[in-house]
């Protein structure tokens, strides 16, 4: 009984769920059952053959016999598994040592001292895939990893500032890029991009040279421009591999998936709706007439959830009145992007994620849609599939401002490249 208690309590999250921390009353309440489980076992010892005796006559629960069918799979420990049928010994078997197995990875965040980066950090250092965090800024890094050091996870972690780039990057198997300035009130994606261009553009050719074999996972908005930018340092350092360069458009999913649940009353774990076309304003397309499990919208529900998840940052902008934009939500959406990318590398299948990457889906040459991970990043991006006639009529408006953005960051990139020769 100790064992399914804490097996339950403790084990990794269902496939491609990101679940949170087990809370402190769930686990005082198991060590509380332990403690008096302990002191029975201590007081009172029968003999073997009378415990045989007991145990064979014993009656068993329909509770306790679903409790042995538990299962898990890689993932952020912290809630029970959902009640499966039991899998024949030689799968159980097989389970069991894909977890002794589990690789443990090197992951840097640039821009680890902002308001996407800290709380990002956080969620990474609770990670047990993570066991080297490299966090790197212009400056504060120190502090932060001074201040996460003393979390009893395995994760080591090492603040870096400007100078030591090249320690915060040699090795790694992930980089995470949240660096910029943030939004603020009135101002759109695409009024960041004289700030932030020029961040991610200095960063990627450090990743260039110091962790080309890097998966690279992009924040720093507009992602729609950055990842087009970044896709051309890396051409010209000869080191581009189009299977390792998502924009990180994650948070987009998130909020459709949360919206659709609240609306009709679903659970939120149960929901994926996919997001497809890009990471800003109207490049954002839920696709609703895809959502899993299969419900129904009115033409009213569907114009105003599209519209919603279109504008959400800037409900998160308006509502902190001057005071921040989404980072809370964006550094969660980061670190479940982070670990899918993470069980890709350890060759966990089934892994997918929407993101914003290179593509051949239409016409563009970058494009959020879902996409199947594995070791050597995005093994298949997958295609759009049948939409309706109102998400047709958004799709050509999405294309149209993404085809502009993606030129704009091109430019960018060749211009800075020419200036620097």
């Amino acid at each position: 009984q100790l064992y399914l208690t804490f097996r339950a309590i403790f084990l990794p999250s269902p496939a491609n769920s990101f679940s949170p921390l087990v809370s402190y009353q769930t686990i005082k309440m198991a060590a509380t059952t332990m403690n008096a489980s302990i002191a029975t076992v201590a007081s009172v010892r029968a003999p073997k053959s009378a415990r045989m005796n007991a145990c064979a006559a014993r009656p068993v629960s329909k509770a306790a016999k679903a409790a042995r069918s538990l299962s898990s799979s890689n993932g952020f420990a912290g809630r029970a598994q959902p009640l499966v049928a039991r899998a024949p010994k030689t799968q159980r078997a097989a389970g069991r040592q894909m977890v002794v197995e589990t690789k443990a990875y090197k992951v840097a965040v640039l821009g680890a001292a902002g308001g996407i980066g800290q709380p990002l950090s956080l969620l990474l250092k609770m990670n047990p895939l993570v066991t080297d965090l490299r966090l790197f800024d212009i400056a504060n890094t120190p502090g932060v990893a001074a201040d996460l050091s003393h979390l009893n996870t395995s994760a080591k972690v090492v603040g870096y500032v400007k100078e030591d780039i090249e320690k915060a990057l040699t090795g790694c198997d992930l980089v995470i890029i949240p660096a910029g300035v943030p939004r603020k009130p009135g101002m759109t994606r695409d009024d960041l991009f004289a700030i932030n261009a020029g961040i991610v553009y200095d960063l990627i050719t450090s990743v260039a040279k110091y962790c080309p074999k890097a998966m690279i996972n992009i924040i720093s908005n507009p992602v729609n421009s950055t990842v087009p930018i970044a896709a051309e340092v890396l051409k010209a350092n000869g080191v581009y591999d189009p299977k390792k360069l998502m924009g990180v458009s994650t948070l987009d999913i998130v909020r459709a998936d949360c919206f659709v649940a609240q609306m009709k009353g679903l659970d939120m774990k149960d929901v994926d709706v996919p997001v497809v076309g890009g990471h800003a304003g109207v490049t954002i397309l839920p696709l609703l007439s895809q959502v899993t499990p299969k419900v129904s919208f009115t033409d009213e529900e569907i114009e105003a959830l599209t519209v919603r998840i279109q504008n959400a940052g800037t409900e998160v902008v308006e509502a902190k009145a001057g005071t921040g934009s989404a980072t809370l939500s964006m550094a969660y959406a980061a670190a479940r992007m982070g670990e899918s990318c993470l069980r890709a590398l350890g060759g966990e299948e089934g892994i997918y994620e929407c993101q914003y990457v290179p593509s051949t889906v239409t016409e563009l040459p970058f494009f959020a849609s879902k996409c199947r991970l594995g070791p050597g990043g995005v093994e298949e991006v997958m295609p759009i599939g049948d939409i309706t006639p109102y998400e047709a009529k958004w799709l050509e408006q999405a294309k149209a401002e993404l085809k502009g953005s993606i030129e704009k960051g091109i430019a960018f990139a060749q211009e800075r490249a020419a200036a620097a020769k």
